[in-house]
């Protein structure tokens, strides 16, 4: 595997220039556009996004252009750009502009929510055994087919609202769930869960941070729920970190008690505030309290940072626009994360947790040959990702599931499947590794 980057048969990286001119083919092509060690083989892009060079390029010429006039840019210039993007953004999502707002990352966003609720005694939170640093409560072990976590959804949201003599009438109860979860990389029925919350009377909170890039046709005003944000610097190739945050403007739980209250409000009137607390929030308890804060107005300034993440959002749509669009992307990545899988796990011995595919977007995952009495410690941590990384340049994530070892594997347009061989070296040699040091 060669990088391109200096070879003159490579595309233009300018953005401008890029537009007319044909795309590479998907595949180890995509290199040219990227800037990757040569020798690193990425099946990873999950974890933290890969920057495409057209998007740096255009992320650069913002940058000089913020340094050439501070002040004209922050206080006039960035705000169009910062409105481009959500309008843009909210387009693919399928939700109004002044729905969505641009924020640091999902755990950024994540926590604004739950941090804007009033919360009372007796109110509860329910996540998952799989949800990101969340409040675990609904175990998910997979292997596990979308039927079956449906029906456990239920009845679990159906014994949780049922619960709580005279607090049940008056308590919020909040789902956070995942749209695709982390580890396992794994699709959940998410839509028809923020459907059964809406039956239930069950705020809905969707993290979905591998989601958009990764899922098409996502389409929120039909899906309905009540909070969801996605990073846009994993798989839409948008600059580290920066995220969507969606809050539709209409209130859709069916909870009887808070339907007699919030009836003609939005859920805006959740969000009083993102953190830092910014200086167009006003207290309630002000004179001039007008009700209901501004929800974009709060978002747009809460203090300097660097705004060039949250404005890549358009230089990497119109990046994957050229590349053929969302579909053409995530046709090419699904089907070699379907079949990158299962040569892995054939070539390691081993299987994948998704047979049928059911749950698999772009990423899968597939069983290492570790022993599951070896549970997770530092020191096997430590042994798999040193040698994957510092020994063989490659990487997939790592991680312990429901009694076994596995890998999630990302497979993006720039991989093929001898990508999948080279980790399946690396990871016989690691495995190897682990089984001997657990032997001492």
């Amino acid at each position: 595997m060669t990088n391109t980057l200096s070879s003159e048969l490579a595309p233009s990286t300018d953005p401008v220039e890029l537009a007319n001119q044909a795309p590479p083919s998907f595949g180890h092509a995509m290199h040219k556009l990227f800037e990757f060690d040569p020798s690193y083989v990425n099946l990873n892009h999950g974890s933290y996004g890969s920057l495409p060079i057209p998007v740096r390029v255009a992320c650069d010429k913002l940058s000089a252009r913020v340094e050439a006039n501070p002040d004209r840019f922050l206080r006039i210039e960035c705000i169009h750009h910062w409105n481009e993007a959500r309008t843009r953004v909210a387009k693919l999502i399928g939700a109004e502009t002044d729905e969505c707002v641009l924020v640091n990352n999902t755990s950024h966003g994540v926590n604004t929510v739950l941090r804007n609720f009033d919360w009372n005694e007796g109110d509860i939170i329910i996540g998952t055994t799989t949800t990101y640093g969340a409040v675990s409560t609904f175990d998910l072990s997979f292997p596990i087919s979308h039927a079956e976590i449906l029906e456990n959804w239920r009845e679990h949201l159906r014994q949780v609202t049922s619960e709580g003599g005279d607090l049940k009438q008056t308590r919020k109860v909040v789902a956070v769930m995942d749209a695709i979860v982390s580890n396992p990389g794994a699709r959940l029925p998410w839509k028809e869960m923020v459907a059964i919350c809406k039956d239930a009377g069950v705020w809905s909170v969707v993290d979905a941070a591998h989601a958009i890039g990764q899922e098409v046709d996502i389409n929120l005003s039909e899906a309905k729920p009540d909070f969801w944000v996605s990073n846009c610097h994993k798989w839409l190739f948008a600059k580290r970190g920066c995220a969507v945050l969606y809050v539709p403007r209409r209130y859709i739980s069916t909870l009887l008690n808070y339907r007699r209250l919030m009836r003609r409000t939005r859920n805006h009137h959740v969000i009083k505030s993102p953190f830092p607390t910014p200086h167009t929030y006003h207290s309630p308890e002000d004179e001039h309290y007008n009700g209901p804060q501004d929800f974009v107005k709060l978002f747009q300034w809460t203090g300097t940072i660097d705004y060039i993440p949250f404005l890549s959002i358009n230089a990497a749509l119109d990046f994957r626009q050229w590349l053929g669009g969302e579909h053409k992307i995530n046709e090419y990545t699904h089907n070699l994360a379907i079949a990158g899988g299962k040569h892995l796990a054939s070539l390691l011995g081993t299987s994948v947790m998704d047979p049928e595919g059911d749950l698999t977007l772009n990423m899968v995952n597939v069983e290492l040959p570790i022993p599951g009495d070896i549970k997770y410690s530092d020191e096997v941590n430590s042994l798999l990702l040193n040698t994957l990384l510092l020994e063989w340049n490659t990487y997939a994530a790592h991680y312990y599931h429901n009694g076994k070892w596995w890998t999630r594997c990302s497979a993006q347009v720039w991989n093929e499947i001898s990508d999948f061989e080279v980790l399946a070296n690396a990871f016989k040699d690691a495995c190897q590794k682990v089984v001997k040091f657990a032997k001492q």
